[in-house]
């Protein structure tokens, strides 16, 4: 279109060239606009995708918070257990000695 511009007469080319000129300034405007709004959208369409992973996680938070609390309350039985079976050791280790003992007292006293 510049080129048959170029071709015609002076008093319409410079015309036309000046609308040319104005219509190329107004095609890189619109580029530039459209290049615009075209990353925000992608940076819109981004933070929903975030968005909605973000609730995915919760909503998976919520099931690892119902498994941690079980897991607890399955550790403390498991250490009670284990204080209570190391208290019952010692006492049976006590309660041998103690007959040892006895016995060791009674054979050798007579």
């Amino acid at each position: 279109m510049d080129l048959q511009a170029r071709s015609l007469q002076p008093n319409v080319k410079a015309v036309l060239l000046a609308k040319l000129r104005e219509y190329k300034s107004d095609l890189n405007n619109l580029k530039s606009e459209h290049k615009r709004l075209a990353s925000a959208n992608s940076n819109q369409a981004a933070r929903d995708d975030l968005l909605e992973s973000g609730m995915a996680d919760a909503m998976s938070l919520h099931g690892v918070d119902d498994n941690i609390s079980k897991s607890k309350k399955i550790l403390t039985n498991m250490s009670r257990r284990m204080s209570r079976n190391k208290w019952i050791i010692s006492s049976i280790i006590v309660v041998l000695v103690v007959a040892i003992a006895l016995i060791l007292y009674f054979k050798l006293s007579k």
